[in-house]
């Protein structure tokens, strides 16, 4: 069995400590970074030959930088360290931090204080999208025009040119592209790449469709691959140039 390392960036060294006990009593390699710069530094490969993380505990309040701004720097580094998975863990309430977060790039967020159990659940579920997702089928391209999406190598192109997504956008595009043509509840659409079904009012889609977009749209403002069907969901678009 694969063990994961899990990389948490955090300044509270108890809340870390705990936190790493616990996780290791799990099955994870568990390290720990008190400062923004000391985790970035672990993702650029400056720890001595470390090997990379395979998902990072992001705290959002750091004592040298914002964590947002952390989130946004590792999605900024070159090669796999770019696409390694993000939990946040924001302050309780504060849904801005949780939006913001989603729209730099973090796969998920857990607000604070939050149960053990639920944070190696979600880390199980973020590595689970990550890497084995029943969303990614069989393997395999599939192409829609100048659209590829490569399930094997977790890449999308336009005409050939790489974009970039999230592991949890790609899953999201994975599941509306599997199933094209058919309208979409949030709901639907997050349950096929989670395997549950999310809270009725999380709107945190919005915020990754909207990325989505960015990425594989002409013009995000006006797509022509994943239209929103008002008041229901979204239906990703059979025919496309």
């Amino acid at each position: 069995m694969t063990t994961h390392r899990l990389l948490m960036i955090e300044d509270d060294k108890r809340l870390a400590q705990m936190v790493g006990e616990y996780l290791g009593q799990s099955g994870f390699a568990f390290d720990h970074a008190a400062t923004g710069e000391a985790g970035l530094a672990r993702l650029q490969g400056d720890a001595a030959g470390a090997p990379l993380p395979d998902l990072v505990i992001l705290d959002l309040m750091l004592p040298d930088l914002d964590g947002l701004d952390v989130c946004r720097r590792i999605r900024a580094l070159s090669g796999a360290a770019a696409r390694t998975p993000v939990l946040m863990l924001t302050a309780k309430g504060d849904p801005m931090d949780r939006i913001v977060g989603l729209e730099l790039g973090a796969d998920d967020y857990l607000p604070k204080p939050f149960e053990p159990r639920e944070l190696l659940a979600r880390i199980r579920a973020v590595l689970r999208r990550h890497g084995e997702n029943p969303a990614q089928g069989h393997g395999g391209t599939m192409r829609f025009g100048a659209l590829e999406i490569d399930r094997d190598a977790r890449e999308v192109r336009i005409a050939g040119e790489p974009r970039e997504l999230t592991s949890h956008q790609f899953d999201l595009l994975i599941a509306l592209a599997e199933r094209a043509g058919r309208v979409l509840t949030r709901d639907q659409i997050m349950e096929a790449v989670r395997g549950r079904e999310l809270e009725a009012f999380d709107r945190s889609i919005d915020v990754h469709m909207g990325r989505i977009r960015l990425a594989i749209e002409a013009d995000a403002k006006a797509p022509k691959r994943i239209l929103t069907v008002r008041g229901v969901g979204y239906v990703f678009a059979k025919q496309q140039d």
